[in-house]
């Protein structure tokens, strides 16, 4: 296990959506913490989220290949990024977080780039990534600025950086 700090999601990609999965966190932890072969650890995963949320029988090897994946991101096997950009928010949903919002979209307008976006308003998330101020601006799982406005010129730089990789 590569990166320990981490924190474990309460919601995953699954195809172009983010899914909220009740008890994923914990089944991640477990199952790291058993140090589980691959295909046990999602059979494991698969089958702990599947006891607490709905999963339509159609999409079941889409959830099996996303919990795939969070895993192998967990476990810092390099290759396991799906090669888009991931930006969240973390902040309260104030005027300065909208704003950070807008100077994100213009960014990504201005480099021809796609990004998952999402802003995270919960408490509770926003201290799982280690951030105790907001607004908070984190992109592919690295916090770039938290507790201050960043400049628009920060944000395209950040943007940019992360859209050559």
């Amino acid at each position: 296990m590569e990166n320990k700090d981490t924190p474990a999601p309460r919601t995953i990609r699954i195809g172009a959506a983010n899914i909220g999965l009740i008890g994923l966190d914990q089944a991640l932890n477990k199952a790291l913490a058993e140090q589980m072969l691959e295909e046990a650890a999602v059979n494991f995963l698969f089958a702990a989220v599947a006891r607490e949320n709905y999963i339509p029988t159609a999409t079941e090897p889409i959830y099996r290949e996303a919990l795939r994946g969070e895993y192998r991101r967990r476990q810092g096997i390099h290759g396991a990024e799906s090669g888009i950009l991931t930006i969240r928010v973390l902040g309260s949903g104030c005027v300065t977080c909208n704003k950070l919002s807008a100077m994100l979209f213009e960014s990504l307008q201005k480099f021809g780039l796609a990004a998952d976006m999402e802003s995270v308003h919960d408490l509770d998330e926003i201290w799982r990534f280690g951030v105790t101020k907001t607004p908070a601006l984190i992109i592919n799982g690295v916090v770039k600025c938290a507790g201050r406005m960043p400049t628009p010129a920060e944000v395209e730089d950040w943007v940019g950086e992360e859209g050559k990789k």
